[in-house]
């Protein structure tokens, strides 16, 4: 029988597979934002709600009514999370959203200093220091307004993202199942007003079906129950292979090529991560 630490790893290996596939999606999707983010919430309502109910069943109207207060902050920071993701996507490159994605343990951090007084190290902080560095450097060679407006919504992303694993921690009996179903519900119901009328075009709607279903649904299934069997810095270490693999695949099917300046400050930051990392995931798993 497989090992619970082997079969961990796998399962966050495979989400960090899919979740790289985000830009690719949205580019084959070829979206404005809004009717981007109602047909990509309509297919990640339709695949985590499916797995709510099949883990509830009859008493998944319980497990909603019981989410209370903690719930409806989830779906808050996920839905504005899932928004900047998009806005951010759609206004500059792939490889500019990743960098600043890969500043997330940073982020991480620092909300959980200043919600729930976890210590911050030395580390931790020359690490962040240089990652920053880094993240001004790519910034700097923004081509246009519409790569700084995206870099910021990345941020916005990364951040609310991080409040997001801090929240969960603060309420780790929280059913993120039936809060992430919810929250791309809401998603859906807030973008209809400002979608563009009719269907999309068939490979478009193919795109945000396989962006909702796998790289927000199915992905997100597979992280939450395989970082159960392995330890948090180790599961943050192999989700950097979303950072590196989801520029490379929108360069190698939409020819979307960073230029030398974001490269270098991408290196910097994934050396800041890396060197980081590293120790923590020489811990035991959890």
């Amino acid at each position: 029988m497989m090992a619970s630490r082997t079969y961990g790893i796998i399962l966050v290996t495979l989400s960090a597979l899919f979740w790289s596939t985000a830009g690719p999606f949205v580019r084959m999707a070829n979206l404005e934002s809004w009717t981007l983010i109602g047909w990509r919430s309509l297919f990640a309502f339709l695949t985590l709600a499916g797995v709510a109910a099949y883990q509830h069943r009859t008493r998944l109207p319980i497990a909603v009514l019981d989410m209370g207060s903690a719930g409806i902050v989830a779906v808050a920071i996920s839905v504005l999370s899932t928004i900047a993701y998009i806005f951010a996507l759609n206004l500059t490159t792939v490889a500019n959203v990743m960098i600043v994605y890969a500043t997330l343990p940073f982020i991480a951090a620092l909300i959980s200093y200043v919600w729930i007084e976890e210590r911050v190290t030395l580390r931790l902080l020359g690490a962040g220091l240089a990652a920053l560095t880094g993240i001004f450097i790519m910034a700097g060679a923004a081509a246009t307004a519409h790569d700084v407006v995206g870099i910021f919504w990345a941020f916005v992303m990364t951040a609310t993202f991080a409040a997001q694993i801090v929240h969960t921690k603060v309420h780790p009996k929280l059913d993120l199942n039936v809060a992430m179903a919810l929250a791309a519900g809401a998603c859906g119901l807030i973008a209809i007003p400002f979608m563009e009328p009719g269907l999309p075009p068939p490979e478009s709607l193919l795109a945000c079906a396989l962006y909702g279903g796998l790289t927000s649904g199915f992905a997100y299934v597979l992280a939450l129950n395989g970082g159960r069997y392995i330890a948090a810095g180790e599961a943050g270490f192999i989700q950097m292979l979303d950072v590196v693999l989801g520029p490379l695949l929108v360069w190698i099917f939409f020819g979307e090529q960073p230029g030398v300046t974001v490269l270098a400050g991408g290196a910097i930051v994934l050396i800041a991560v890396f060197w980081y990392l590293v120790p923590t995931v020489r811990m035991p798993a959890a």
